[in-house]
């Protein structure tokens, strides 16, 4: 079971983001699906909602790339350890398109019932991908900038 539990958040990442593959969100998601992401207010829920937020994402990034790095399984939970590579040529959270390239590396848990995602939980270096953007620049950016 947890091999099979596997491939189905991995298929999210290869399939429904990099392939943009947005229909296949109601063959791998339950319909009480939620998701918990720490720059989104409010909880996304259901196939929709997360194909919602993906294509969004996919405005912003359409070159994206996510490599699935290592997955841990046990009982009906899967750990996935990705990582994603992209341009940044449209609206994100706000933040106008720099065309900068980025790496940006996480975490997903998922848990899944039927042979569906039920809940995910998603930690990414935010911090990171802001810097990345220009749209966050710590005292220490600044000092590499000086030649400090």
């Amino acid at each position: 079971m947890s091999e099979a539990n596997k491939r189905i958040p991995r298929r999210v990442f290869e399939e429904v983001i990099t392939q943009h593959k947005l229909e296949l969100v109601y063959e791998l998601f339950a319909p009480e699906y939620t998701f918990y992401d720490p720059l989104v207010d409010d909880l996304i829920r259901g196939p929709d909602g997360f194909k919602d937020l993906i294509a969004m994402y996919l405005k912003a990034v359409p070159d994206v790339h996510v490599t699935v790095d290592a997955q841990l399984a046990e009982g009906d939970m899967v750990a996935t350890r990705w990582t994603v590579r992209g341009t940044h040529t449209g609206d994100l959270l706000g933040i106008p398109p720099t065309g900068k390239r980025y790496v940006l590396p996480g975490v997903l848990i998922s848990r899944i019932k039927n042979g569906k995602i039920v809940q995910d939980w998603e930690y990414r270096d935010d911090l990171g991908l802001l810097r990345q953007l220009g749209a966050v620049v710590l005292p220490s950016d600044k000092q590499k900038k000086s030649g400090r």
